[in-house]
C-alpha cells in the first residue's frame, strides 16, 4: 500500500476540526435500528489530483466521524473543498454526494475513497491498511534503492519508437510536436489529469514581439544576468538553446492555436511592463520576452486535441517505476504501473524516452534533504501535487548526474497568522506539510515595510519575488511581516512592480477586498492606530517597541527621501500615517523545484562523468543546469519557456531532424 499512501493527515491544527461528529442519533431513532456497520474506524485512498485519503469512523448504525486529507490536491481548489465535502458526507451517511464546484477531480477521488470506507465497514470489501507518514517520513536517503520488478511481474509490454513521461507542460509540448509530424509516441501519467500550466511563456526575438516594434534583446545582457544569478555556475550551453530556439517553439504553439484555436491572441509584454522602474539604479535586467496566451488550460486542452486525433491518447494512471537499458547502456525504455489495477507494464522505446515527470516540491524527503533552505523559509506549497520526484530517482537510479545545488522557485507570499513559522509541521500521525494551505497572496510582493517578530526592519524590501525568503531565513520563525497604510491604492502604482505581481496595482481594491477576507480569517490585522495593529500582530513588551520605533523610523525615511539604513530607493518608501494600518505576517510560497537532471544543449542526459545518456532526454522542472541557487523571476515566463523550448528539442533529436 506504500505507493497508495503518499498523502497523509492535514496538519495537527486542522486534524482537531476535521471530524464531523453525529448527535442525537438515538434520538431520532437510529439507534434501534438493525446493525449495519461493524463498529470501528476505516480508511481508503483514490487518485484526485494527487492521492486523497478518507478515514470514516462508524457506529453499528451510522458514520460517526469523517476525516479528509486533501492535502495532495491543489491549494485554492481541491483543498479548499474539504470541510464542504466532509459536511455532504456525514449529512447524506453515504458516499452518494454531489461534487462541488471547481473541485470536481478531488470530490470524486473522496466519493470513492468513502465508498471503499462504507464497503468495508459493511464487510463487503477487506479492510484496507493504510500505512501513515511516519514512517515514509523516517529519516533515510531520499534516493533509495532502485525498485526490482520480477519478469513474472510484468503483466504487459507496449512499443513504441518515442515515450513521454509525464503530461505536464512539457510532455505536452513534446505530444504536440510529435503528433504535427507525424511521429509514433505514447505518453503516460501517473495522475487522472494533466497538470495545470501557465498561460504564458519566456521566447525571445519572437515575429509578435518584432509586429509590436521591439528590437532585439540584448543577448548578451541576457547572458550575463543568468550567470549573475547562478553564481556562474549554469550550463551556457544549454541556456543558448532557450535563446537561439524559443522564438521558434513560439512559431510551433502560434500554430497551433491558429489551427485550433483561432479567435486566441497572443500578447507580448512590452513598454513600462517590460521595464524595471529605474533600472540604471537598480541593475535589473528585465527582457521583453513574456508571450500570453490566456489561462494555460487552454493551451493543454488544445494539445491534447492534437494528440488524440493523432491516435495516441495520453495513458492517465500510468505511472514510472524504473528506466531500462541494454548491455551497451543505451534507454530501451521504462518499467511503469497501473495506479488503479497495480500491474507492472513494459514500455519499450526505439528511439527515445523524454522525462518530464516534474520536481520534487512534494515530496518531503527530497525537500529536506536536497532543499533544506526552502524548507526553512517556507509557509505554502502551491506546486502541482503530483511534482515527487519520480523521474528524478527513476534517471539517478540509472546513472544520470543530478544538479549539486538547489534552485526553488519562491514567492514571497506564503501569508500565515501571527505566530506561525516557516518550515514543515509534524502532525499526529507522523505526516509533514507547510502550515499555510492558502494559495499565493499577491500583496506580499509590494515593497513594504517588512518587519521581524521583534518589530525590527532587517532588508532592503525592494527586489525580487526570492529575495525576501532568502532574507527571512535570518530572522525568528523564518517569517516576517509587512506593514502599510491607507494609502496602499497609491503607493503600489508608485512601487511599479512588475510580472504577475502587477495584479495588485491593476486592482488595489480587489487587493484589499482579499485582504479584509484573510482579516476574517484571522490571517491578517487591520487597526486604527499603529499601537492597536502591534497589539493585533502580537507585538508585546521589548518588540512592541521596536515595532513603534520601526514605524517612525520609516516614516523619516519617507520624508528624507533617502534609505539610509537600507538602501531602497526612494521611489518605493512609503509613509505610515494615514488609518487604517495593515499588517499581515508570511513566509515563502514555493510553486516547484528547478534542480534536475544535468542536460545539454540537445536535452540529452548527461551521466556522472558528463556525457550524453543515450535514448535519455529530459525537459522540464525535472532538468538542471539551467537555474542554480535562484530563480531569475526578471525574466518573465522563462521557466515554461524553457521547458517548451527543450521539449521540442528532444523530439527533433531523437526522431533524427536534428
Amino acid at each position: 500500500m506504500k505507493d497508495l499512501s503518499r498523502r497523509s493527515f492535514l496538519k495537527g491544527a486542522l486534524a482537531g476540526t476535521a471530524g464531523v461528529a453525529l448527535t442525537g442519533i438515538a434520538g431520532m431513532g437510529i439507534a434501534e435500528a438493525a446493525a449495519i456497520y461493524t463498529p470501528g474506524t476505516y480508511s481508503a485512498t483514490a487518485q484526485g489530483i494527487g492521492t486523497v485519503l478518507v478515514t470514516m469512523t462508524f457506529s453499528e448504525t451510522a458514520i460517526t466521524d469523517v476525516v479528509l486529507d486533501v492535502s495532495g490536491e491543489t491549494a485554492g481548489y481541491g483543498r479548499d473543498a474539504a470541510e464542504a465535502l466532509k459536511a455532504a458526507l456525514m449529512n447524506a451517511q453515504s458516499a452518494e454526494i454531489d461534487a462541488v464546484s471547481g473541485s470536481t477531480l478531488t470530490s470524486k477521488a473522496v466519493m470513492e475513497a468513502a465508498d471503499k470506507c462504507i464497503k468495508q465497514a459493511k464487510g463487503e470489501i477487506p479492510v484496507e491498511v493504510i500505512e501513515t507518514k511516519a514512517e515514509e517520513n523516517a529519516p533515510a536517503d531520499w534516493l533509495g534503492a532502485e525498485p526490482q520488478i520480477a519478469e513474472e511481474e510484468i503483466a504487459e509490454t507496449w512499443n513504441t519508437d518515442f515515450l513521454i513521461v509525464g503530461a505536464g507542460n512539457g510532455g505536452m509540448a513534446a505530444a504536440a510536436y510529435a503528433a504535427k509530424q507525424g511521429y509514433d509516441f505514447r505518453v503516460i501519467e501517473k495522475g487522472t489529469t494533466m497538470a495545470r500550466v501557465r498561460g504564458w511563456y519566456g521566447a525571445i526575438d519572437s515575429k509578435d514581439a518584432a509586429a509590436v516594434g521591439e528590437p532585439p534583446v540584448d543577448r548578451a545582457a541576457l547572458r550575463r544576468e543568468l550567470k549573475r544569478y547562478a553564481s556562474g555556475k549554469a550550463n551556457m550551453a544549454a541556456f543558448n538553446t532557450w535563446i537561439n530556439e524559443s522564438a521558434a517553439m513560439h512559431d510551433f504553439v502560434s500554430e497551433c492555436y491558429a489551427k485550433y484555436v483561432p479567435d486566441a491572441k497572443v500578447t507580448v509584454t512590452t513598454g513600462e511592463e517590460a521595464v524595471w522602474p529605474h533600472a540604471e539604479e537598480s541593475g535589473f535586467f528585465f527582457p521583453v520576452c513574456e508571450h500570453t496566451w490566456g489561462f494555460g488550460a487552454d493551451r493543454q486542452k488544445m494539445f491534447e486535441q492534437m494528440v488524440n486525433e493523432a491516435g495516441h491518447p495520453i495513458d492517465f494512471n500510468t505511472a514510472l517505476v524504473k528506466l531500462e537499458k541494454n548491455a551497451e547502456g543505451r534507454v530501451t525504455g521504462v518499467i511503469a504501473k497501473n495506479t488503479e489495477s497495480g500491474a507492472y507494464i513494459r514500455i519499450n522505446a526505439a528511439k527515445g524516452v523524454l522525462l518530464a515527470a516534474g520536481g520534487y516540491s512534494s515530496n518531503v524527503k527530497m525537500m529536506e534533504q536536497l532543499n533544506p533552505l526552502a524548507v526553512a523559509v517556507t509557509t505554502s506549497n502551491v506546486g502541482w501535487p503530483t511534482n515527487t520526484g519520480d523521474g528524478i530517482k527513476a534517471a539517478v537510479w540509472a546513472g544520470a548526474a543530478l544538479q549539486a545545488e538547489a534552485a526553488p522557485m519562491l514567492f514571497d507570499r506564503g501569508i500565515v497568522p501571527a505566530g506561525v513559522d516557516a518550515g514543515y509541521v509534524t502532525t499526529s500521525t507522523g505526516d509533514k506539510v507547510f502550515p499555510s494551505e492558502d494559495g499565493q497572496f499577491g500583496l506580499g510582493s509590494q515593497p513594504f515595510l517588512k518587519v521581524n517578530r521583534n518589530g525590527q526592519r532587517f532588508t532592503d524590501e525592494s527586489g525580487t519575488y526570492d529575495h525576501m525568503c532568502f532574507a527571512a531565513y535570518n530572522q525568528p520563525g523564518h517569517v516576517y511581516a509587512s506593514i502599510f497604510d491607507a494609502n496602499m491604492p497609491e503607493d503600489v502604482v508608485r512601487f511599479h512592480t512588475l510580472g504577475c505581481s502587477a495584479g495588485t496595482r491593476k486592482n488595489p481594491q480587489g487587493t484589499l477586498d482579499s485582504f479584509m477576507k484573510k482579516v476574517d480569517e484571522g490571517k491578517a490585522y487591520v487597526a486604527d492606530t499603529l499601537e492597536e495593529l502591534a497589539d493585533k500582530m502580537g507585538f508585546a513588551g521589548e518588540a512592541k517597541e521596536n515595532f513603534l520605533a520601526t514605524c517612525a523610523r520609516y516614516n523619516e525615511l519617507y520624508d528624507m527621501q533617502e534609505d539610509v539604513d537600507f538602501g531602497k530607493q526612494a521611489y518605493r518608501l512609503s509613509a505610515l500615517r494615514k488609518a487604517p494600518f495593515y499588517g499581515f505576517f508570511m513566509g515563502a510560497c514555493i510553486l516547484c523545484t528547478e534542480q534536475g537532471i544535468l542536460v545539454n544543449e540537445k536535452a540529452q542526459a548527461l551521466d556522472t562523468a558528463g556525457k550524453p545518456m543515450d535514448g535519455l532526454y529530459v525537459t522540464g522542472d525535472m532538468s538542471g543546469g539551467f537555474f542554480v541557487d535562484n530563480y531569475p523571476c526578471l525574466m518573465p515566463g522563462i521557466a515554461m519557456g524553457r521547458t517548451m523550448t527543450f521539449a521540442l528539442k528532444a523530439v527533433k533529436v531523437a526522431m533524427g531532424e536534428e
